[in-house]
């Protein structure tokens, strides 16, 4: 695989500040039952890095020291870290929202019937990545039978009371494009994604975020092998939208790794760029306070304007509609 980095550097992007920190966003480990082309963590089943207990602890330590009000749990499939339930279930009591980014497949995975009631039970948000709301889309990006097996696990969520209206349960869905293009327009395609699920297979869903393919890991190490890189990046740099700047995730998120090391945001994390706040190496949660990170610089590098471009993308979705 393409080291992507070198192709990221030097960057124009403008300078931002954090402000303060409110979002957790924490990678569990790179362990996943599935290999998806547009994966910017180069996640898979052969993957062996998982969080450990002592460090599950310190980011739980760290929810309660410094008043962070999300947790957002992301992977891999967050759901095979032997630790999973016990963080869920120690963050729900304090209490405070938190997010599971869930790939749906994995409900359906032998072992994990327990699963779905599990996150009902303590009411996690859940964010579900369907790339796709039609069949050969889906299995193209993430495997064969993956949209079948998706099919079941919304069906099975709506079940327990998830997607409904009243959003007491959230279920937002995630679209990512195959391509090298920006998504389409996020209010658009919620409809459509909205009508096809309902009609064909009676499923209901809260939102859909969509999502633009960051130029990283898997996805960027394809864009360099088809030689579409620097084609990918002109697309980006054209839509570059200033606007978009106040609303990064980056600003209130700080993002964690499998071994307790904290980044600006997830994709940094995936090109190991530390900390933007002054710091020189790696640093640790053990080793930080929120306070000192307000109004600190983020680590920029060319693909951020994946997150500025068009109508701009997030963890949660469109930044602009």
């Amino acid at each position: 695989m393409h080291d992507t980095l070198p192709y990221l550097e030097p960057t124009d992007f403008p300078v931002i500040n954090r402000a303060r920190v409110e979002v957790l966003q924490v990678n569990l480990g790179y362990l996943c039952n599935l290999s998806c082309t547009h994966c910017h963590v180069n996640a898979g089943p052969k993957r062996t890095e998982l969080m450990d207990k002592q460090t599950v602890d310190l980011v739980l330590d760290f929810i309660r020291r410094e008043a962070i009000t999300t947790l957002d749990l992301t992977g891999g499939a967050p759901e095979m870290n032997p630790h999973f339930s016990y963080l869920v279930s120690q963050a729900r009591a304090m209490p405070i929202k938190v997010i599971d980014r869930c790939n749906l497949v994995i409900l359906q995975e032998p072992g994990y019937a327990w699963l779905a009631p599990f996150l009902a039970e303590h009411q996690v948000e859940i964010v579900a990545s369907l790339p796709c709301y039609l069949e050969d889309n889906v299995d193209k990006q993430r495997g064969k039978g993956t949209f079948t097996a998706s099919i079941h696990a919304l069906q099975q969520l709506n079940s327990l009371g998830y997607g409904q209206a009243d959003q007491k349960l959230p279920l937002h869905l995630v679209y990512n494009p195959q391509d090298h293009h920006l998504p389409p327009e996020q209010t658009y395609l919620e409809q459509a994604y909205k009508e096809y699920l309902l009609n064909h297979f009676g499923i209901v869903f809260n939102q859909l975020y969509a999502m633009s393919n960051l130029p990283i890991q898997r996805f960027g190490s394809q864009l360099i092998s088809k030689g579409l890189f620097k084609d990918y990046m002109q697309v980006l740099k054209e839509n570059f939208r200033q606007e978009n700047l106040d609303s990064v995730m980056c600003r209130t998120t700080l993002s964690v790794d499998w071994q307790g090391y904290v980044y600006d945001c997830d994709f940094n994390q995936m090109l190991n760029l530390p900390l933007g706040a002054g710091c020189n190496g790696k640093v640790h949660l053990s080793d930080i306070e929120c306070r000192t990170l307000i109004g600190a610089p983020i680590a920029v590098r060319e693909h951020c304007y994946g997150c500025t471009a068009g109508q701009g993308s997030s963890c949660g979705g469109a930044l602009v509609n």
